[in-house]
């Protein structure tokens, strides 16, 4: 976790990023102030963290329970006054669900009821709601977590039962395609089926889509929250 990465000007690389972000928005005919950049900061120490909270960042998404547990504390001893957003985006495993629910103000991931009742049980009484968002598996790759599609109805309307979480929208990570209309295609899928979901779950608000590769197109369709690492931090040296 604390080894040193090839990229030493985060800022650059933050602001070249949020640029790309703005750029895409105008071309998609929206607002940048309605896309929200997630810093992935897994495998990143906690200086990569602190050099883009000085630029300007505030929202960090990590996929490793026990890494980001020791982060997320070190980080509330040494910076008490620096706010910061933590958004779990790995796939949760049921064992770990008292610890996100406890340390995270998000939850990208929850793709089982069990995993969903476990983070409302163990959400402590004096923080808001935890915010969540089911992840869909588009392309039904048995490598990835999620739900299909055809669940989603099902599992949104028992979420959304659990007084201690706040269900926003969607997350996936589809497989890698070629060219922006293929990417586009795929993630009009998911903004197709958040749009569906809002029908009966109107507060939804949220598509947690695209990455370095694809934001383009994922914006495109409405991502609301963009998930980028590598393009920020650089590579991790190993």
């Amino acid at each position: 976790m604390n080894e040193p990465t090839k990229n030493t000007d985060i800022p650059t690389s933050l602001a070249n990023v949020q640029s790309l972000i703005e750029e895409s928005a105008h071309r998609a005919g929206r607002k940048p102030q309605s896309i929200q950049l997630l810093a992935v900061t897994k495998k990143k120490p906690l200086a990569d963290i602190e050099a883009a909270w000085h630029a300007g960042q505030r929202a960090f998404g990590e996929n490793y329970v026990d890494e980001a547990l020791e982060k997320i504390q070190t980080w509330q001893a040494l910076h008490p006054d620096w706010p910061a957003q933590w958004h779990f985006i790995g796939s949760i495993q049921s064992r770990k669900a008292a610890a996100i629910a406890t340390h995270f103000d998000w939850a990208h991931s929850v793709d089982r009821l069990k995993v969903a009742q476990k983070l409302s049980t163990n959400r402590p009484s004096d923080l808001p709601p935890l915010s969540v968002c089911l992840q869909i598996n588009l392309d039904g790759e048995a490598s990835k977590s999620g739900i299909p599609a055809e669940d989603a109805e099902a599992l949104a309307n028992q979420v959304a039962e659990l007084p201690n979480l706040s269900l926003r929208g969607l997350m996936s990570i589809p497989a890698p395609r070629t060219g922006f209309e293929a990417q586009r295609a795929v993630f009009k899928e998911l903004a197709d089926l958040l749009s569906t979901l809002k029908s009966t779950h109107p507060k939804l608000d949220t598509l947690s889509m695209g990455m370095s590769a694809d934001m383009d197109a994922a914006i495109a369709e409405g991502a609301t929250v963009v998930r980028v690492g590598t393009a920020i931090f650089g590579a991790r040296l190993s």
